[in-house]
């Protein structure tokens, strides 16, 4: 593959406590933290005043009962009493009308003040999934722009060391003392830039004629004529183009997760000479994507239910915060659907527990992207 501008690749998954009439009273709204404000705490305050006004009624009702019970008591006091009786009679009706007058408020109030509760319930549960779907979405926008810009400068690498007299000599002039020179110039670029296990040369059928950490990596004399880094810029015709395969596990770093970059190498360094070889950096993949997928900026409180990932227009997993970069395939449902915006979050039930998922795909850096795509799945706060 020869790429200019953009090289692609292929689950994790609030209530409130009623307390007693008459006990001392939870914190006031006024005086929570700040950083407790959110969608979750609107719902609590509703669940809160829902519960309070049923206990409330409760309670109403069962005063309204004794009173009732004491009036009726006082009426037949005051029937036996006689004319004597006859104005404690008139009071004790009138609590009846009483209890009877404070039942019907008591009624009102239950009814109005519940349309206004189960609406703002409804408010608190849309805002929870907008405003934590649109949170995550902006997660993985930041998550896969990070990566773009970091490969664009790998790109950018290739491209300049390949024009490096000393790498073009060793192909130009072939000898133990060239390949040496090449390689302790390798050497030198790797103890500046530590992003990457290794650089190689390769000459014209493949093989490595240098690299540049000898001691740590043995693979002068190894053979890639038919890995698709080097035959993408091989049969370049420019050296303005770069190769590119991974991320995937290659004996060029001990087997360890990585992606290639690689530019061919021309005579005299010029851009459309004469191709000599190849020239091949071997980044460290893991470095720069399992960091940013685990250090993606999420409550403590979430992070045990969420998953960010790296995944391929396929949906092969690149980088996973759950461990299985490389090893799994993302099937989530309506998958196409959501890889095709650039951006956005849906509702999906996944294994049949419902989550929130955020996505962004790549937007490109410079000439360069990726092609990939940036997901946070979380797991529904009132699904845990």
């Amino acid at each position: 593959m020869v790429a200019s501008a953009s090289p692609s690749l292929g689950h994790p998954a609030d209530s409130s406590t009623a307390r007693p009439v008459g006990s001392p009273p939870a914190a006031s709204p006024a005086r929570r933290q700040d950083h407790e404000a959110s969608p979750e705490r609107i719902a609590e305050l509703g669940a809160t005043i829902a519960n309070r006004l049923t206990e409330n009624g409760a309670e109403i009702n069962a005063i309204n009962l004794q009173t009732r019970l004491l009036s009726f008591n006082a009426q037949i006091e005051a029937a036996r009493a006689g004319a004597a009786g006859a104005s404690f009679g008139v009071v004790a009706s009138e609590m009846i009308t009483l209890a009877n007058r404070t039942t019907e408020v008591a009624a009102d109030l239950q009814r109005e003040t519940g349309g206004a509760v189960e609406e703002l319930n409804r408010i608190s549960r849309r805002l929870t999934t907008e405003v934590r779907g649109k949170r995550l979405a902006d997660l993985a926008l930041t998550n896969i722009d990070l990566i773009d810009r970091n490969l664009y400068e790998r790109s950018c690498d290739v491209r300049w060391w390949a024009t490096d007299a000393a790498i073009v000599d060793a192909l130009a002039r072939p000898s133990p003392e060239t390949a040496a020179y090449a390689a302790s110039r390798l050497g030198v670029i790797l103890r500046a830039y530590t992003v990457y296990f290794d650089i190689v040369l390769v000459d014209a059928s493949g093989v490595v004629v240098a690299n540049g950490r000898p001691e740590t990596y043995a693979s002068q004399g190894s053979r890639h004529a038919n890995a698709a880094w080097f035959t993408a810029s091989h049969r370049a015709v420019s050296g303005d183009d770069f190769g590119f395969e991974g991320p995937m596990r290659t004996p060029l770093a001990g087997g360890a997760s990585t992606l290639m970059y690689s530019c061919r190498v021309a005579q005299n360094g010029e851009s459309n000479g004469r191709g000599l070889g190849v020239l091949g950096i071997v980044f460290r993949w893991d470095a720069l994507a399992e960091t940013i997928v685990k250090a993606t900026p999420v409550d403590a409180a979430d992070k045990p239910f969420t998953r960010a990932c790296i995944v391929a227009p396929d949906g092969r997993v690149l980088a996973d915060s759950t461990g299985r970069a490389l090893t799994d395939t993302l099937r989530l449902p309506n998958q196409a659907r959501i890889l095709a915006e650039p951006k956005g979050f849906h509702e999906l039930d996944i294994n049949g527990v419902p989550h929130l998922v955020g996505h962004a795909k790549a937007p490109g850096f410079e000439t360069y992207t990726t092609g990939w795509h940036a997901l946070v799945i979380q797991r529904r706060r009132d699904a845990r």
